[in-house]
């Protein structure tokens, strides 16, 4: 996990999607930012938990509640020890965005999962994971 405290309120997704470019995922540039957005709702804020370990995370939307798995989470959930994510302010709500590393051929080779708590506008990087098959292009859309 790599977490920044930053000076005051940011600009939002631009600030985060910023901070996973720079944090460059397994050592891979990070060429694509999605921002999470709830298909239910269009929420934009979130309880995140992540399993660092099996590599996966899932978020709850705040507004209602729906829960969706990020990228290829779900298929590692049954295996996981999740843990809820928390801001060193305390803080368990966040944006989120995540970033892909993406190979030659535009397939995913790795995912970096960023929150932006919503209490102190602390960035970070709360869990990030390899991904070692192909197709992978399908997992562009599950932020």
């Amino acid at each position: 996990m790599t977490i920044e405290q930053r000076g005051g309120p940011g600009d939002g997704v631009a600030e985060l999607a910023e901070f996973i470019l720079d944090f460059g995922a397994g050592g891979y540039p990070v060429t694509r930012v999605a921002e999470a957005v709830c298909r239910d709702c269009t929420g934009r804020a979130f309880r995140v938990a992540v399993d660092d370990d099996e590599g996966c995370a899932q978020r709850v939307c705040v507004a209602c509640g729906a829960a969706t798995f990020i990228a290829d989470s779900a298929e590692y959930w049954a295996e996981a020890d999740p843990e809820e994510c928390e801001c060193p302010c305390g803080g368990g709500e966040f944006a989120v965005a995540v970033g892909f590393a993406l190979r030659d051929d535009e397939e995913v080779r790795w995912i970096s999962v960023g929150l932006r708590c919503l209490t102190d506008d602390t960035l970070g990087v709360y869990t990030d994971w390899k991904i070692d098959y192909s197709p992978t292009k399908h997992l562009l859309d599950q932020a």
